[in-house]
């Protein structure tokens, strides 16, 4: 059975920094062989969340998705250091899961993007992610992406920026090899964790 990667996230301008990194993330988990949806930009426009409000049909589509995953991208872009209200009020909808047997990200493997001109605010981004995904019982794979996009780019193709594809690259096996282990699945030898970006080989004779 294929490990199932809901991507959500990223924003509603064009060129998104943030949609197209986790575009990246996402299109490395389905080579190592996972099925991918995404939720992002416009699909997450939805009315302001609050308990027992009628859902929307994409809000219904979007909740169910992330109830059948196995694991779970979340990207944002650094709003005034911290998370976008568009990308907030996506995971106010995971409120619908409370009840569910394994309730919001519990037993989801969770890789976590911040995108943000600068690193002040993509760090503080990607560590607000982290509390969040720990406050709905995910597992953050050890690997975030922080990504300065003053500095790196990321197109249709990826990056030209080595160490940001590396990483981009770990945190996909990591989010695997977690998913594969809590879904009792055999874990490819390829998916096994990589070396850490710009660690450098150890001299040899």
């Amino acid at each position: 059975m294929s490990i199932r990667v809901v991507g959500i996230g990223g924003s509603v301008d064009a060129h998104s920094q943030s949609d197209r990194v986790l575009r990246a993330l996402l299109d490395r988990t389905a080579e190592l062989g996972a099925q991918v949806r995404v939720f992002a930009g416009l699909d997450l426009d939805l009315p302001p969340y609050h308990t027992g409000a009628v859902l929307p049909e994409v809000a219904t589509g979007y909740v169910e998705a992330v109830r059948r995953a196995d694991a779970v991208v979340i990207s944002s872009p650094g709003y005034h250091g911290t998370v976008s209200g568009l990308v907030k009020n996506a995971l106010d909808y995971l409120e619908e899961l409370r009840t569910d047997s394994r309730p919001y990200l519990d037993g989801r493997a969770v890789g976590l993007i911040a995108v943000a001109r600068g690193w002040q605010a993509s760090v503080s981004t990607l560590g607000t992610l982290r509390q969040i995904a720990h406050a709905l019982r995910g597992w953050p794979t050890p690997l975030g992406l922080a990504v300065n996009s003053s500095v790196t780019h990321f197109d249709d193709d990826g990056t030209s920026d080595d160490s940001a594809a590396a990483s981009v690259r770990i945190q996909a096996e990591q989010l695997m090899e977690f998913a594969r282990r809590w879904a009792g699945q055999p874990v490819p030898r390829a998916d096994r964790l990589s070396r850490e970006p710009n660690r450098r080989p150890e001299p040899t004779d």
